[in-house]
């Protein structure tokens, strides 16, 4: 490690927050405004949903860590809310499921860092769509 240690947040998502280090983006623009004060990381994937966000928990975010973030930004159900595909495939995760997901990356996040008084903020991404089904 080169310096002190700093804070490190953590934005956890789909590709909205895979592209928030675009030109002008609000990762960084976070990455900016904390500049030489947190290490902002970026955990973003294209295509993900709270499905596929529940099956790699525990190696983005492992129990043992020796450097805990101090906050993580949790930001997914744009794939979610899809329509679903007739095949059965793709993104799309119903409703409830998505919720249930959603308390579960919460909970890990509690269990694994609620000692070390890390923050949490969720970003629900549902589109109006997502209440007619």
């Amino acid at each position: 490690m080169v310096g002190p240690q700093r804070p490190q947040f953590v934005l956890f998502g789909s590709s909205i927050v895979q592209i928030s280090y675009s030109n002008g983006g609000w990762g960084a623009i976070l990455s900016d405004i904390y500049a030489r004060k947190a290490d902002v990381l970026l955990r973003g994937y294209y295509g993900w949903n709270s499905r596929r966000a529940i099956q790699v928990l525990d190696q983005v975010f492992p129990k043992d860590a020796t450097v805990q973030p101090t906050l993580v930004i949790v930001y997914f159900g744009g794939n979610d809310s899809m329509g679903p595909h007739s095949s059965g495939l793709g993104p799309h995760v119903p409703l409830p499921e998505y919720i249930e997901n959603m308390r579960k990356i919460a909970t890990h996040l509690k269990v694994s860092y609620f000692t070390t008084g890390m923050s949490f903020s969720f970003v629900f991404e549902l589109p109006v769509f997502y209440f007619y089904l």
